[in-house]
């Protein structure tokens, strides 16, 4: 008897397990899309300072070496928040 129930009990289990399936989103939702964006953002600027004719008043240099610190910075913020 208590093997009957046991066998019965397993396959209500089973029988739950199919009916109410797992399923993981296609698209699992992005973590820190603002930073993203900014990222995105700062290497267009980047690159529009770098083929720019214009010096943009002697800063184009240093705004570039800030633009590539800023970029660093915050891919290393996203690296971080990963562990």
């Amino acid at each position: 008897m208590k093997i009957k129930l046991a066998r019965l009990l397993a396959a209500a289990v089973v029988l739950l397990a199919l009916a109410f399936p797992v399923t993981t989103p296609a698209n699992p939702p992005e973590h820190h899309p603002e930073i993203r964006q900014a990222i995105a953002a700062l290497r267009r600027a980047k690159e529009h300072m770098e083929h720019s004719d214009h010096d943009f008043g002697g800063h184009r240099v240093e705004a570039i070496r800030a633009t590539d610190e800023a970029i660093r910075q915050l891919e290393a913020c996203l690296q971080y928040d990963r562990h």
